[in-house]
């Protein structure tokens, strides 16, 4: 996945930074698709499109785990807490929220459909 990510960059001219930022987040819902949704054992295809413009990229993930919103309830964390205090998890959906401009959350087809829309991190000419 992360050498499409980086074909993908390379293609549409995407920043080194803004890729690997991709690749984060990529990674984190494919971690939480396999640990919570399909409770660690499967091998259940994941389908990842990119969309690369001037400004922005559209990030399409998908998967078949049950339906799921891991946006629903995505609280800012209590920073006086104590990290023994801290909930458990949950931190992968917050940086995937905070890292993008928009994140949309569809359950179609027996799919959950998670799209993200973040900068390209270009700078202009």
């Amino acid at each position: 996945m992360a050498e499409f990510i980086a074909a993908v960059c390379a293609a549409g001219g995407v920043p080194r930074k803004t890729c690997l930022r991709l690749t984060l987040l990529v990674e984190e819902l494919f971690t939480n698709t396999v640990v919570h949704g399909h409770g660690r054992d499967t091998e259940a295809p994941i389908h990842v499109t990119f969309a690369v413009g001037v400004d922005v990229i559209a990030l399409t993930y998908e998967d078949t785990a049950p339906a799921h919103d891991p946006f629903a309830k995505v609280g800012v964390p209590d920073e006086a807490a104590g990290v023994e205090e801290r909930p458990v998890g949950g931190l992968g959906v917050m940086l995937i929220a905070a890292m993008a401009d928009r994140v949309q959350y569809a359950h179609i087809g027996g799919r959950n459909r998670i799209s993200l829309i973040m900068p390209t991190g270009r700078t202009s000419p």
